[in-house]
Protein backbone atom coordinates (compact mmCIF):
# COMPACT_ATOMS: atom_id res chain seq x y z
CA UNK A 1 0.00 0.00 0.00
CA UNK A 2 2.44 2.45 0.95
CA UNK A 3 5.52 0.70 -0.43
CA UNK A 4 7.04 3.86 -1.92
CA UNK A 5 7.37 5.91 1.51
CA UNK A 6 8.56 2.34 2.97
CA UNK A 7 11.26 2.18 0.51
CA UNK A 8 12.33 5.57 0.96
CA UNK A 9 12.21 4.95 4.94
CA UNK A 10 14.60 2.08 4.57
CA UNK A 11 16.85 3.56 1.68
CA UNK A 12 17.12 6.68 5.12
CA UNK A 13 17.34 4.49 7.95
CA UNK A 14 20.11 2.20 5.94
CA UNK A 15 22.27 5.89 5.98
CA UNK A 16 21.46 7.09 8.80
CA UNK A 17 21.87 3.68 10.87
CA UNK A 18 19.11 4.29 13.85
CA UNK A 19 18.40 2.39 16.59
CA UNK A 20 14.40 2.16 16.41
CA UNK A 21 12.25 3.21 14.01
CA UNK A 22 9.22 4.90 14.75
CA UNK A 23 5.91 5.76 12.48
CA UNK A 24 3.66 9.07 13.81
CA UNK A 25 0.29 7.87 14.12
CA UNK A 26 -1.00 11.22 15.12
CA UNK A 27 -3.12 10.21 18.14
CA UNK A 28 -3.44 12.61 21.39
CA UNK A 29 -2.03 9.47 23.68
CA UNK A 30 1.05 9.58 21.30
CA UNK A 31 1.86 13.13 21.81
CA UNK A 32 1.46 12.73 25.93
CA UNK A 33 3.88 10.09 25.69
CA UNK A 34 6.03 11.69 23.20
CA UNK A 35 6.42 15.19 25.62
CA UNK A 36 7.01 12.74 28.68
CA UNK A 37 10.36 11.42 26.53
CA UNK A 38 11.17 14.77 26.03
CA UNK A 39 10.47 15.90 29.68
CA UNK A 40 13.20 13.08 30.56
CA UNK A 41 15.89 14.21 28.05
CA UNK A 42 15.61 17.07 30.10
CA UNK A 43 16.90 15.41 33.18
CA UNK A 44 19.00 12.99 31.96
CA UNK A 45 20.09 12.97 28.24
CA UNK A 46 21.96 15.40 26.02
CA UNK A 47 19.60 17.27 23.94
CA UNK A 48 17.25 18.77 26.98
CA UNK A 49 14.31 19.04 24.93
CA UNK A 50 11.18 19.66 26.99
CA UNK A 51 10.87 21.89 30.43
CA UNK A 52 7.20 21.30 32.36
CA UNK A 53 5.73 24.64 32.53
CA UNK A 54 2.37 26.17 34.68
CA UNK A 55 0.04 24.94 33.13
CA UNK A 56 -2.31 27.15 35.42
CA UNK A 57 -0.55 29.96 33.25
CA UNK A 58 0.04 28.82 29.99
CA UNK A 59 -2.08 25.90 30.04
CA UNK A 60 -0.49 22.54 28.48
CA UNK A 61 2.97 24.62 28.01
CA UNK A 62 6.63 23.12 27.82
CA UNK A 63 9.94 25.17 27.54
CA UNK A 64 12.42 23.85 24.91
CA UNK A 65 16.11 25.45 24.59
CA UNK A 66 18.40 25.07 21.58
CA UNK A 67 21.82 24.93 21.58
CA UNK A 68 22.97 28.82 21.69
CA UNK A 69 24.60 28.63 18.19
CA UNK A 70 21.40 27.63 16.65
CA UNK A 71 18.34 30.11 17.10
CA UNK A 72 17.93 31.31 13.92
CA UNK A 73 17.53 30.50 10.23
CA UNK A 74 21.04 30.29 8.94
CA UNK A 75 20.55 31.52 5.03
CA UNK A 76 24.18 31.22 4.28
CA UNK A 77 24.17 27.53 4.95
CA UNK A 78 20.90 27.25 3.06
CA UNK A 79 21.07 25.98 -0.80
CA UNK A 80 18.68 25.52 -3.39
CA UNK A 81 20.39 22.72 -5.97
CA UNK A 82 18.69 23.15 -9.53
CA UNK A 83 21.19 21.48 -12.25
CA UNK A 84 21.40 25.27 -13.49
CA UNK A 85 22.95 27.69 -11.32
CA UNK A 86 20.78 30.24 -13.24
CA UNK A 87 17.70 28.44 -12.72
CA UNK A 88 18.44 28.88 -8.71
CA UNK A 89 19.07 32.76 -9.22
CA UNK A 90 21.18 35.11 -7.61
CA UNK A 91 18.55 35.27 -4.51
CA UNK A 92 19.74 31.41 -3.85
CA UNK A 93 22.85 30.14 -2.75
CA UNK A 94 23.83 27.49 -5.50
CA UNK A 95 25.21 23.79 -5.36
CA UNK A 96 24.92 21.21 -8.10
CA UNK A 97 22.85 18.82 -6.52
CA UNK A 98 25.20 15.44 -7.23
CA UNK A 99 27.59 17.85 -5.39
CA UNK A 100 25.34 18.54 -2.48
CA UNK A 101 23.86 14.75 -2.13
CA UNK A 102 27.81 14.02 -1.74
CA UNK A 103 28.56 16.26 0.93
CA UNK A 104 25.35 16.06 2.48
CA UNK A 105 25.27 12.30 2.76
CA UNK A 106 28.27 11.69 4.79
CA UNK A 107 26.99 13.92 7.63
CA UNK A 108 24.02 11.91 7.29
CA UNK A 109 26.13 8.71 7.76
CA UNK A 110 25.64 6.98 10.67
CA UNK A 111 24.24 10.26 12.35
CA UNK A 112 21.07 8.78 14.11
CA UNK A 113 23.08 5.75 15.42
CA UNK A 114 21.76 5.54 19.64
CA UNK A 115 18.67 7.73 18.47
CA UNK A 116 14.94 6.85 16.94
CA UNK A 117 14.31 7.41 13.60
CA UNK A 118 11.03 9.23 13.44
CA UNK A 119 8.96 9.11 10.41
CA UNK A 120 6.44 11.89 10.19
CA UNK A 121 3.64 11.86 7.63
CA UNK A 122 1.66 15.07 7.44
CA UNK A 123 -0.33 17.16 5.48
CA UNK A 124 0.34 20.94 4.39
CA UNK A 125 -3.37 21.91 3.94
CA UNK A 126 -6.88 20.42 4.58
CA UNK A 127 -6.50 16.56 3.35
CA UNK A 128 -9.89 17.67 1.91
CA UNK A 129 -8.33 20.36 -0.16
CA UNK A 130 -6.98 19.76 -4.10
CA UNK A 131 -4.07 22.45 -3.17
CA UNK A 132 -3.01 20.41 -0.62
CA UNK A 133 0.02 18.40 -0.89
CA UNK A 134 0.79 15.18 1.27
CA UNK A 135 4.33 14.81 2.50
CA UNK A 136 6.91 12.68 4.37
CA UNK A 137 9.81 13.98 7.37
CA UNK A 138 12.18 11.78 8.96
CA UNK A 139 13.63 13.40 12.10
CA UNK A 140 15.66 12.19 15.34
CA UNK A 141 14.45 15.08 17.23
CA UNK A 142 11.30 14.77 19.11
CA UNK A 143 11.00 18.74 19.26
CA UNK A 144 10.90 18.70 15.89
CA UNK A 145 7.85 15.67 15.96
CA UNK A 146 6.17 17.83 18.76
CA UNK A 147 6.72 20.99 17.08
CA UNK A 148 5.56 19.02 13.40
CA UNK A 149 1.96 17.77 15.05
CA UNK A 150 1.28 21.73 16.37
CA UNK A 151 2.27 22.99 12.81
CA UNK A 152 0.81 20.41 10.29
CA UNK A 153 -2.40 17.81 9.95
CA UNK A 154 0.29 14.88 10.97
CA UNK A 155 -0.24 11.30 11.36
CA UNK A 156 -0.94 7.87 9.77
CA UNK A 157 -4.21 8.59 7.90
CA UNK A 158 -1.57 10.85 5.64
CA UNK A 159 -0.06 7.52 4.53
CA UNK A 160 -3.56 6.16 2.76
CA UNK A 161 -3.98 9.60 0.92
CA UNK A 162 -0.17 8.83 -0.41
CA UNK A 163 -1.02 5.13 -1.40
CA UNK A 164 1.42 3.32 -3.23
CA UNK A 165 2.29 6.50 -5.36
CA UNK A 166 5.65 8.40 -4.81
CA UNK A 167 3.51 11.24 -5.11
CA UNK A 168 4.78 13.05 -1.56
CA UNK A 169 7.45 15.47 -0.29
CA UNK A 170 10.48 14.09 1.15
CA UNK A 171 12.56 15.72 3.89
CA UNK A 172 15.02 14.29 6.15
CA UNK A 173 16.46 16.07 9.12
CA UNK A 174 18.44 15.09 11.40
CA UNK A 175 20.01 17.72 14.75
CA UNK A 176 23.70 15.60 13.81
CA UNK A 177 26.20 17.44 16.24
CA UNK A 178 24.95 21.15 16.00
CA UNK A 179 28.13 21.98 15.00
CA UNK A 180 28.00 25.36 12.59
CA UNK A 181 30.47 23.90 10.36
CA UNK A 182 28.33 20.79 9.89
CA UNK A 183 25.33 22.58 9.02
CA UNK A 184 23.20 22.75 6.13
CA UNK A 185 19.79 23.16 4.37
CA UNK A 186 19.39 21.85 1.34
CA UNK A 187 16.79 21.97 -1.15
CA UNK A 188 15.86 19.97 -4.10
CA UNK A 189 13.25 21.25 -5.99
CA UNK A 190 12.99 19.06 -9.07
CA UNK A 191 12.93 16.27 -6.60
CA UNK A 192 10.47 17.49 -4.09
CA UNK A 193 13.27 17.03 -1.33
CA UNK A 194 15.00 18.98 1.59
CA UNK A 195 17.77 17.67 3.27
CA UNK A 196 18.18 19.15 6.78
CA UNK A 197 21.02 18.65 8.95
CA UNK A 198 22.88 20.13 11.76
CA UNK A 199 20.37 22.25 13.24
CA UNK A 200 17.34 22.30 15.79
CA UNK A 201 15.75 25.61 15.06
CA UNK A 202 12.42 25.73 13.82
CA UNK A 203 12.83 27.53 10.45
CA UNK A 204 15.80 25.01 9.59
CA UNK A 205 14.61 21.67 11.41
CA UNK A 206 10.32 21.84 10.40
CA UNK A 207 11.00 20.99 6.67
CA UNK A 208 7.17 21.52 5.91
CA UNK A 209 7.37 25.25 6.80
CA UNK A 210 9.51 27.18 5.26
CA UNK A 211 11.86 25.02 3.56
CA UNK A 212 8.81 23.14 2.11
CA UNK A 213 5.61 25.61 2.16
CA UNK A 214 8.13 28.03 0.73
CA UNK A 215 11.20 27.32 -1.39
CA UNK A 216 10.21 23.70 -2.76
CA UNK A 217 6.18 25.15 -3.08
CA UNK A 218 7.22 28.19 -4.90
CA UNK A 219 8.93 25.92 -7.13
CA UNK A 220 5.78 23.63 -7.44
CA UNK A 221 3.62 26.50 -7.96
CA UNK A 222 5.82 28.24 -10.96
CA UNK A 223 5.61 24.93 -12.54
CA UNK A 224 1.90 24.49 -11.73
CA UNK A 225 0.14 27.63 -12.04
CA UNK A 226 -0.06 28.78 -8.82
CA UNK A 227 1.78 30.97 -5.56
CA UNK A 228 3.18 30.03 -2.29
CA UNK A 229 3.64 33.31 -0.38
CA UNK A 230 5.20 34.49 3.07
CA UNK A 231 1.81 36.00 4.04
CA UNK A 232 -0.87 36.35 6.82
CA UNK A 233 -4.74 35.44 5.54
CA UNK A 234 -7.30 37.35 7.18
CA UNK A 235 -11.20 38.02 7.16
CA UNK A 236 -12.54 41.45 8.25
CA UNK A 237 -15.86 41.06 8.18
CA UNK A 238 -18.59 44.47 8.23
CA UNK A 239 -20.80 44.06 11.00
CA UNK A 240 -23.70 45.91 9.32
CA UNK A 241 -23.63 44.21 5.65
CA UNK A 242 -22.55 40.47 7.49
CA UNK A 243 -19.93 40.58 4.47
CA UNK A 244 -16.60 39.81 4.73
CA UNK A 245 -13.67 40.86 2.78
CA UNK A 246 -10.28 38.87 2.96
CA UNK A 247 -6.89 40.10 2.34
CA UNK A 248 -3.35 38.81 1.81
CA UNK A 249 -0.37 40.79 3.57
CA UNK A 250 3.35 39.97 3.12
CA UNK A 251 6.47 41.49 5.64
CA UNK A 252 9.44 40.27 6.12
CA UNK A 253 9.47 38.14 9.61
CA UNK A 254 9.52 40.32 13.28
CA UNK A 255 7.78 42.73 11.31
CA UNK A 256 4.11 42.40 13.09
CA UNK A 257 2.48 39.69 10.72
CA UNK A 258 1.21 37.62 13.72
CA UNK A 259 -0.30 41.13 15.02
CA UNK A 260 -1.63 42.27 12.54
CA UNK A 261 -3.49 38.73 11.23
CA UNK A 262 -5.05 38.99 14.49
CA UNK A 263 -5.77 42.74 15.13
CA UNK A 264 -8.17 43.72 17.56
CA UNK A 265 -10.57 46.57 15.40
CA UNK A 266 -10.04 49.61 17.10
CA UNK A 267 -12.66 51.12 14.82
CA UNK A 268 -16.73 49.95 15.91
CA UNK A 269 -18.90 47.64 13.68
CA UNK A 270 -15.75 45.21 12.56
CA UNK A 271 -14.34 41.70 13.53
CA UNK A 272 -11.18 40.26 12.19
CA UNK A 273 -10.80 36.70 11.95
CA UNK A 274 -7.53 34.77 11.32
CA UNK A 275 -6.71 32.33 8.97
CA UNK A 276 -3.20 32.76 8.52
CA UNK A 277 -0.19 34.40 10.01
CA UNK A 278 3.36 33.02 7.69
CA UNK A 279 2.54 31.21 4.61
CA UNK A 280 -0.13 30.75 1.99
CA UNK A 281 -1.05 29.00 -1.12
CA UNK A 282 -2.57 30.89 -3.90
CA UNK A 283 -4.77 29.68 -6.62
CA UNK A 284 -6.93 31.45 -9.63
CA UNK A 285 -10.15 29.77 -8.54
CA UNK A 286 -12.93 28.79 -11.21
CA UNK A 287 -14.65 31.82 -11.66
CA UNK A 288 -11.26 34.11 -11.97
CA UNK A 289 -10.70 35.17 -8.73
CA UNK A 290 -7.53 34.65 -6.85
CA UNK A 291 -8.37 31.91 -3.69
CA UNK A 292 -5.78 31.19 -1.10
CA UNK A 293 -5.35 28.49 1.81
CA UNK A 294 -3.02 29.02 4.85
CA UNK A 295 -1.23 25.03 4.30
CA UNK A 296 -0.17 25.15 8.32
CA UNK A 297 -2.14 24.46 11.44
CA UNK A 298 -0.35 26.17 13.80
CA UNK A 299 1.41 29.65 14.09
CA UNK A 300 5.34 29.81 14.88
CA UNK A 301 5.50 33.38 16.21
CA UNK A 302 8.26 35.44 17.87
CA UNK A 303 7.51 36.02 21.13
CA UNK A 304 9.38 39.26 22.48
CA UNK A 305 7.62 41.84 22.19
CA UNK A 306 3.99 40.25 22.30
CA UNK A 307 1.50 40.78 25.36
CA UNK A 308 -1.52 41.75 26.48
CA UNK A 309 -1.65 45.15 24.80
CA UNK A 310 0.03 44.26 21.86
CA UNK A 311 -1.57 40.97 20.46
CA UNK A 312 -3.86 39.93 22.69
CA UNK A 313 -5.58 37.40 20.70
CA UNK A 314 -2.50 35.63 20.50
CA UNK A 315 -2.08 35.78 24.42
CA UNK A 316 -5.50 34.07 25.00
CA UNK A 317 -4.46 31.15 22.19
CA UNK A 318 -0.83 30.77 24.29
CA UNK A 319 -2.85 30.22 27.39
CA UNK A 320 -5.98 27.52 25.64
CA UNK A 321 -3.62 24.43 25.58
CA UNK A 322 -7.28 23.33 23.74
CA UNK A 323 -5.49 21.48 20.99
CA UNK A 324 -2.08 19.79 21.35
CA UNK A 325 1.07 21.18 23.62
CA UNK A 326 2.49 25.00 23.47
CA UNK A 327 6.23 25.38 22.91
CA UNK A 328 8.29 27.78 23.94
CA UNK A 329 11.51 28.23 22.43
CA UNK A 330 14.36 30.16 24.09
CA UNK A 331 12.68 32.53 26.42
CA UNK A 332 13.36 33.39 30.12
CA UNK A 333 11.61 31.42 32.69
CA UNK A 334 10.42 32.71 35.73
CA UNK A 335 11.43 30.81 38.37
CA UNK A 336 8.56 32.11 41.04
CA UNK A 337 5.99 30.76 38.47
CA UNK A 338 7.53 28.51 36.47
CA UNK A 339 6.15 30.21 33.58
CA UNK A 340 8.06 31.51 30.44
CA UNK A 341 8.65 35.17 29.93
CA UNK A 342 10.38 37.51 27.52
CA UNK A 343 10.88 41.42 27.20
CA UNK A 344 7.38 42.94 26.69
CA UNK A 345 5.50 40.29 27.87
CA UNK A 346 4.62 42.47 31.29
CA UNK A 347 5.71 45.93 32.31
CA UNK A 348 7.14 44.49 35.83
CA UNK A 349 10.49 42.15 35.34
CA UNK A 350 10.04 39.21 37.57
CA UNK A 351 12.66 39.30 40.26
CA UNK A 352 13.42 35.47 39.90
CA UNK A 353 14.12 35.07 36.37
CA UNK A 354 17.01 32.38 34.00
CA UNK A 355 17.88 33.96 30.96
CA UNK A 356 17.28 31.75 27.59
CA UNK A 357 20.35 29.39 28.07
CA UNK A 358 18.88 28.47 31.32
CA UNK A 359 21.59 31.12 33.08
CA UNK A 360 20.36 33.32 36.10
CA UNK A 361 19.27 36.90 35.21
CA UNK A 362 19.89 39.73 37.04
CA UNK A 363 19.27 43.72 35.27
CA UNK A 364 22.82 44.39 35.96
CA UNK A 365 24.53 42.00 33.74
CA UNK A 366 22.60 44.05 30.52
CA UNK A 367 21.43 40.97 28.42
CA UNK A 368 18.71 39.89 27.71
CA UNK A 369 15.94 37.44 29.03
CA UNK A 370 14.94 35.78 26.03
CA UNK A 371 16.52 35.51 23.02
CA UNK A 372 15.52 38.26 20.54
CA UNK A 373 14.47 35.53 18.35
CA UNK A 374 12.07 33.11 20.76
CA UNK A 375 9.45 31.84 19.29
CA UNK A 376 5.99 30.40 20.69
CA UNK A 377 4.64 27.46 18.72
CA UNK A 378 1.00 26.74 18.82
CA UNK A 379 -1.95 25.05 17.20
CA UNK A 380 -4.11 27.37 15.12
CA UNK A 381 -7.41 25.86 16.75
CA UNK A 382 -6.38 27.60 19.94
CA UNK A 383 -6.76 30.96 18.56
CA UNK A 384 -10.02 32.58 19.46
CA UNK A 385 -10.72 34.27 16.30
CA UNK A 386 -9.99 31.73 14.01
CA UNK A 387 -12.00 31.66 10.79
CA UNK A 388 -14.79 29.66 10.06
CA UNK A 389 -13.53 29.30 6.55
CA UNK A 390 -10.32 28.03 8.19
CA UNK A 391 -10.73 24.62 6.92
CA UNK A 392 -12.55 25.49 3.87
CA UNK A 393 -10.93 22.82 1.31
CA UNK A 394 -11.34 26.08 -1.40
CA UNK A 395 -9.82 28.80 0.13
CA UNK A 396 -11.54 32.14 0.49
CA UNK A 397 -11.50 34.88 -2.08
CA UNK A 398 -8.73 37.78 -2.12
CA UNK A 399 -10.05 41.15 -2.23
CA UNK A 400 -6.61 42.69 -1.48
CA UNK A 401 -3.08 41.88 -0.73
CA UNK A 402 -0.75 44.09 1.45
CA UNK A 403 2.96 44.41 1.24
CA UNK A 404 4.91 45.81 4.25
CA UNK A 405 8.29 45.91 5.63
CA UNK A 406 10.55 47.75 8.45
CA UNK A 407 11.56 51.64 7.14
CA UNK A 408 12.58 53.90 9.25
CA UNK A 409 12.10 56.45 6.28
CA UNK A 410 11.29 56.90 2.63
CA UNK A 411 8.06 54.68 2.69
CA UNK A 412 4.89 56.22 3.17
CA UNK A 413 2.23 54.68 5.65
CA UNK A 414 0.09 53.27 3.17
CA UNK A 415 0.31 53.68 -0.88
CA UNK A 416 -1.93 51.88 -3.29
CA UNK A 417 -0.50 50.77 -6.88
CA UNK A 418 -1.81 51.73 -9.84
CA UNK A 419 -2.70 48.57 -11.27
CA UNK A 420 -1.40 45.06 -10.78
CA UNK A 421 1.23 45.26 -12.51
CA UNK A 422 2.80 48.39 -10.91
CA UNK A 423 2.10 46.28 -7.61
CA UNK A 424 3.89 43.37 -9.23
CA UNK A 425 7.01 46.33 -9.55
CA UNK A 426 7.00 47.73 -6.46
CA UNK A 427 6.46 44.51 -4.51
CA UNK A 428 9.37 42.74 -6.62
CA UNK A 429 11.33 46.03 -5.54
CA UNK A 430 10.50 45.94 -1.37
CA UNK A 431 13.04 47.09 0.82
CA UNK A 432 13.04 46.14 4.80
CA UNK A 433 15.55 46.70 7.23
CA UNK A 434 16.53 43.21 8.31
CA UNK A 435 15.77 41.84 11.88
CA UNK A 436 16.92 38.61 14.72
CA UNK A 437 15.02 35.96 12.62
CA UNK A 438 17.80 35.64 10.46
CA UNK A 439 21.31 35.36 11.54
CA UNK A 440 23.71 38.50 10.84
CA UNK A 441 23.94 42.19 11.08
CA UNK A 442 20.37 43.95 12.35
CA UNK A 443 18.97 47.08 10.85
CA UNK A 444 20.27 47.11 7.41
CA UNK A 445 18.13 48.18 5.01
CA UNK A 446 17.98 45.25 1.82
CA UNK A 447 15.46 43.99 -0.92
CA UNK A 448 13.06 41.81 0.41
CA UNK A 449 10.66 41.08 -2.74
CA UNK A 450 7.05 40.24 -1.57
CA UNK A 451 9.25 39.20 1.58
CA UNK A 452 9.95 36.14 0.13
CA UNK A 453 14.02 36.97 -0.57
CA UNK A 454 14.95 34.12 1.31
CA UNK A 455 12.20 31.75 0.26
CA UNK A 456 11.88 31.64 -3.18
CA UNK A 457 13.11 28.35 -4.76
CA UNK A 458 14.02 29.54 -7.78
CA UNK A 459 15.52 32.30 -9.52
CA UNK A 460 13.47 35.96 -8.34
CA UNK A 461 13.33 36.76 -12.04
CA UNK A 462 10.95 34.22 -13.18
CA UNK A 463 9.34 34.63 -10.06
CA UNK A 464 8.21 38.04 -10.71
CA UNK A 465 7.28 37.08 -14.17
CA UNK A 466 5.23 34.12 -12.52
CA UNK A 467 3.51 37.08 -10.55
CA UNK A 468 2.99 38.94 -13.78
CA UNK A 469 1.45 35.83 -15.81
CA UNK A 470 -0.84 34.89 -12.72
CA UNK A 471 -2.55 38.52 -12.49
CA UNK A 472 -3.02 37.96 -16.29
CA UNK A 473 -5.26 35.25 -15.65
CA UNK A 474 -7.44 36.95 -13.20
CA UNK A 475 -10.95 38.31 -14.18
CA UNK A 476 -10.69 41.02 -11.19
CA UNK A 477 -7.52 41.06 -9.99
CA UNK A 478 -6.92 42.27 -5.79
CA UNK A 479 -5.99 45.59 -5.51
CA UNK A 480 -2.27 45.72 -4.18
CA UNK A 481 -0.97 48.13 -0.64
CA UNK A 482 2.17 48.83 0.51
CA UNK A 483 2.22 49.77 4.39
CA UNK A 484 5.21 50.96 6.46
CA UNK A 485 4.37 51.36 10.07
CA UNK A 486 7.85 51.91 11.39
CA UNK A 487 8.65 55.39 9.76
CA UNK A 488 10.34 57.70 12.61
CA UNK A 489 10.57 61.31 13.23
CA UNK A 490 13.84 62.97 14.01
CA UNK A 491 13.90 62.00 17.60
CA UNK A 492 14.06 58.75 16.34
CA UNK A 493 10.52 58.01 17.28
CA UNK A 494 7.91 56.37 15.67
CA UNK A 495 5.22 58.63 14.22
CA UNK A 496 2.53 56.03 13.38
CA UNK A 497 1.11 54.63 16.94
CA UNK A 498 0.81 51.32 14.85
CA UNK A 499 -0.78 47.79 16.90
CA UNK A 500 -4.64 48.30 16.92
CA UNK A 501 -4.27 51.43 15.22
CA UNK A 502 -3.35 49.79 11.93
CA UNK A 503 -6.68 48.78 11.34
CA UNK A 504 -7.23 52.60 10.16
CA UNK A 505 -5.53 51.93 7.41
CA UNK A 506 -7.19 48.71 6.72
CA UNK A 507 -10.76 50.22 6.48
CA UNK A 508 -9.03 52.79 3.78
CA UNK A 509 -7.70 49.88 2.12
CA UNK A 510 -11.57 48.31 2.15
CA UNK A 511 -12.79 51.66 1.06
CA UNK A 512 -10.77 51.82 -1.98
CA UNK A 513 -11.82 48.24 -3.06
CA UNK A 514 -15.95 49.27 -2.87
CA UNK A 515 -14.67 52.65 -4.59
CA UNK A 516 -16.70 54.45 -1.83
CA UNK A 517 -13.71 57.09 -1.79
CA UNK A 518 -10.58 59.07 -3.76
CA UNK A 519 -7.15 59.04 -3.20
CA UNK A 520 -4.58 61.11 -4.50
CA UNK A 521 -1.91 60.62 -7.12
CA UNK A 522 1.83 60.38 -6.49
CA UNK A 523 4.87 59.32 -8.59
CA UNK A 524 5.24 55.92 -6.27
CA UNK A 525 1.41 55.66 -6.19
CA UNK A 526 -2.12 56.59 -4.72
CA UNK A 527 -2.21 57.81 -1.36
CA UNK A 528 -5.13 58.87 1.15
CA UNK A 529 -6.47 62.25 1.38
CA UNK A 530 -6.26 63.67 4.68
CA UNK A 531 -10.42 63.36 5.37
CA UNK A 532 -11.02 60.13 4.14
CA UNK A 533 -8.26 58.17 6.92
CA UNK A 534 -10.46 57.51 10.14
CA UNK A 535 -8.16 59.32 12.73
CA UNK A 536 -10.85 60.47 15.41
CA UNK A 537 -9.28 59.80 19.39
CA UNK A 538 -5.26 60.13 17.60
CA UNK A 539 -3.42 63.25 17.53
CA UNK A 540 -2.40 63.12 14.27
CA UNK A 541 -1.96 67.02 12.76
CA UNK A 542 -2.26 67.61 9.24
CA UNK A 543 1.47 68.30 9.37
CA UNK A 544 1.98 64.54 10.42
CA UNK A 545 -0.23 63.33 8.13
CA UNK A 546 2.10 64.76 5.48
CA UNK A 547 5.39 63.78 7.23
CA UNK A 548 3.48 59.85 6.74
CA UNK A 549 2.99 60.29 3.58
CA UNK A 550 6.38 62.01 2.05
CA UNK A 551 7.86 61.54 -0.92
CA UNK A 552 11.12 62.50 -0.15
CA UNK A 553 13.35 63.16 -3.60
CA UNK A 554 16.78 63.13 -2.07
CA UNK A 555 15.48 59.60 -0.18
CA UNK A 556 13.60 57.83 -3.14
CA UNK A 557 17.02 59.14 -5.43
CA UNK A 558 18.74 57.08 -3.08
CA UNK A 559 16.16 54.20 -3.27
CA UNK A 560 16.43 53.56 -6.55
CA UNK A 561 19.69 53.34 -6.42
CA UNK A 562 19.19 50.55 -4.66
CA UNK A 563 16.05 49.02 -6.25
CA UNK A 564 18.82 49.30 -9.86
CA UNK A 565 21.37 47.50 -8.14
CA UNK A 566 19.23 45.01 -7.22
CA UNK A 567 17.76 44.57 -10.07
CA UNK A 568 21.57 44.32 -11.96
CA UNK A 569 21.97 40.69 -10.35
CA UNK A 570 18.91 39.31 -13.05
CA UNK A 571 20.43 40.56 -16.23
CA UNK A 572 18.46 39.96 -19.14
CA UNK A 573 16.34 37.30 -17.01
CA UNK A 574 14.15 40.45 -15.50
CA UNK A 575 11.11 41.22 -16.88
CA UNK A 576 11.72 44.36 -19.45
CA UNK A 577 8.39 45.91 -17.34
CA UNK A 578 10.37 46.57 -14.57
CA UNK A 579 13.15 48.32 -15.59
CA UNK A 580 10.39 50.73 -17.84
CA UNK A 581 8.75 51.34 -14.21
CA UNK A 582 12.28 52.32 -12.82
CA UNK A 583 13.00 54.31 -15.58
CA UNK A 584 9.48 56.16 -14.99
CA UNK A 585 9.77 56.30 -11.36
CA UNK A 586 13.65 58.11 -11.91
CA UNK A 587 11.75 60.72 -14.38
CA UNK A 588 9.36 61.61 -12.13
CA UNK A 589 11.15 61.78 -8.78
CA UNK A 590 14.49 62.81 -9.89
Amino acid sequence: MIRAVEQWVEEQAALSKPDKIYWVQGTEDEIRRLIEIGISEEKTGPHQTFRELNHQVFAHSYLHRSHPNDVARTEQLTFVCTPKKEDAGPNNNWMEPKEAKAMVSKLFDGCMRGRTLYVIPYMMGNPESPYAKPCIQITDSIYVVVSMYIMTRAGRKILERIGSSGNFVKGLHSIGDLDPNRRYIMHFPQEGLVMSVGSGYGGNALLGKKCFSLRIASYQGHQEGWLAEHMIIMGVEDKKTGETMYFLGAFPSACGKTNLAMIDPILEGYTVTTLGDDIAWINVGPDGRLYAINPEAGFFGVAPGTSDETNPQMMKTLKSGRVYPTLFTNTGLDTDTNSPWWEGLTDRVPPHLLDWQGNPWNAASGKVVAHPNSRFTVSAYNCPTLSKEFDNPKGVPISAILFGGRRSDTVPLVCESFDWRHGVFKASSLGSETTTAAAGQVGVVRRDPMAMLPFCGYNMADYFRHWMNVGGRLKNPPKIFFVNWFKKDVQGKFIWPGFRDNFRIIKWMMDRVKGTIPARETPIGLMPNYADLNLTGLDISKETFDKLFEVNPDEWKKEIEGIEAFYGQFGARLPQQLTRYVDKLKKQII
